[in-house]
């Protein structure tokens, strides 16, 4: 798979939507976060907020391991992506291809 900012993105985006069908762990990570419902809808396509969401998941890993079963995402893509997502456009971040 090949990890760019888009790749990365839906990755993150995924994760919003685990999230979402899964209320502990949306209530978590609200309560990690300090977000609130409202905040989900407005942050969604901010890549901090999206880097902030990969964190979540890097940061628990039987959530980590839940989500990219559900996904049938490799576990090490959620640190690559969030790499990208945190690399600002002049850091001259390749695609990664794994």
């Amino acid at each position: 798979m090949e990890l760019n900012i888009k790749t990365s993105q839906m990755i993150a985006i995924n994760g919003l939507q685990y999230l979402a069908g899964d209320k502990e762990q949306l209530e978590r990570f609200l309560a990690l976060t300090g977000c609130d419902p409202t905040d989900l809808r407005d942050n969604a396509s901010s890549p901090e907020f999206l880097v902030g969401i990969l964190e979540f998941f890097l940061g628990n890993e039987p959530t980590l391991l839940a989500f990219c079963s559900q996904y049938s995402i490799n576990p090490e893509d959620i640190s690559i992506a969030q790499h990208v997502l945190e690399a600002k456009p002049d850091d001259n971040v390749e695609d990664f291809d794994l």
